[in-house]
């Protein structure tokens, strides 16, 4: 199969993303025009290290290019304070200077966290991504969005610093434990309930096969990528459109806080139950049908995804304080809660008007039913 561009129209910040096989074995290839020396900084974390570390830097070699590489430890705890000090202080000592490049190399913590060293570090130097999970290459490595979470919440440090160039290795997602490609699945099932159904459609007949089937996965990641790029470039900002990324996050949010932001639940596995609940609150609202989120909730299901709060394993908060918790989203506006909600699939819509005892209500329901 041919590698295909997606370009993000940005004006003077325009880039490509490149999706396709083998493209970390090409990597040096497809980053050397950037480059005004022959010099890459890799971030990356152990995980990735071990397995393919290797590859880029002998695709980088093979063009001439020296690279050097930090390996942080992998998972949503890097995502903080810490690691950023330590990767901005490892890129200056490397005396990484505006016009060079660093690689983020991982999935969606090594890109968000990389992506705001790389804007803040001599304020802003290009960066590139290459991401290498399912999550990563279809949602967390298009659009500029940076940052690292804080004690307050998830995200609330960032920035938006939009990199050079996106490489996309479908043949890397290979790798994936089963989980951690099913959670990136929840990223890739937001964009045909948020806006694309045939997409859905597609979805419902070819999803099951993503994981063997090269040629599907690379369309899923293709729409995918193309869906957000849209968005983006009418949107950079999330003045307006863009916010219909969030379908499903405000939910995911406060309950990757109330798990504490570790393994009980994953980000793309509470994006699909937060898909679920907007669905079920968009029919409790009379905006679309039951049709709807029987539909999606069944879909999620036979994918084997979390659909329900009984999916999440332990303890978690009362229906009062999971509403409280979202108080802290960023898509928070002049107090009120923002909720995308949909009048049906591929429908979706921004609301700021939802009655927080409904919201109450809907989570009160389901976590009775745990």
């Amino acid at each position: 199969m041919a590698v295909e561009t997606v370009p993000v129209a940005l004006g003077t910040r325009s880039y490509e993303v490149r999706i396709g096989q083998g493209l970390i074995d090409r990597a040096g290839a497809e980053i050397a025009f950037l480059l005004k020396r022959k010099k890459a900084a890799i971030i990356t974390d152990d995980t990735v290290a071990a397995q393919h570390l290797h590859e880029l830097t002998a695709a980088l070699r093979a063009e001439g290019i020296v690279s050097t590489a930090l390996t942080i430890p992998p998972g949503e705890s890097s995502k903080g304070w810490q690691q950023y000090a330590r990767v901005s202080e490892w890129l200056l000592e490397q005396k990484i200077e505006r016009r060079d490049i660093v690689i983020a190399f991982g999935g969606g913590v090594v890109g968000d966290l990389v992506g705001f060293a790389a804007a803040t570090l001599r304020r802003g130097v290009r960066f590139v991504q290459i991401p290498t999970t399912l999550l990563a290459q279809v949602d967390s490595s298009v659009g500029g969005k940076t940052g690292i979470n804080s004690a307050q919440g998830k995200n609330l440090i960032g920035a938006f610093h939009q990199p050079s160039l996106v490489l996309a290795d479908i043949d890397v997602l290979k790798t994936l434990p089963p989980r951690d490609f099913l959670a990136g699945y929840g990223e890739v099932v937001k964009y045909g309930l948020l806006g694309d159904a045939a997409f859905f459609d597609w979805l419902e007949g070819n999803a099951p096969s993503l994981a063997t089937d090269a040629a599907n996965r690379q369309y899923a990641v293709r729409r995918s990528v193309e869906m957000k790029a849209g968005i983006v470039s009418r949107d950079e900002t999330e003045e307006g459109e863009r916010a219909l990324l969030n379908l499903g996050h405000t939910f995911c949010h406060a309950l990757e806080k109330a798990t504490g932001y570790s393994s009980r639940l994953l980000h793309g596995e509470g994006v699909a139950i937060g898909c679920a609940l907007a669905f079920e609150l968009s029919q409790r609202l009379g905006l679309c049908s039951q049709e709807a989120p029987s539909r999606v909730r069944a879909h999620l299901r036979a994918m084997g995804m979390k659909v329900d709060l009984s999916d999440i394993q332990g303890d978690l908060p009362g229906a009062e304080a999971l509403v409280a918790l979202m108080g802290q989203d960023k898509k928070v506006v002049d107090g009120k809660l923002r909720f995308i909600l949909a009048r049906g699939i591929g429908e979706a819509f921004v609301a700021d008007d939802v009655p927080p005892a409904l919201v109450t209500e809907l989570l009160g329901d389901a976590l009775r039913s745990r």
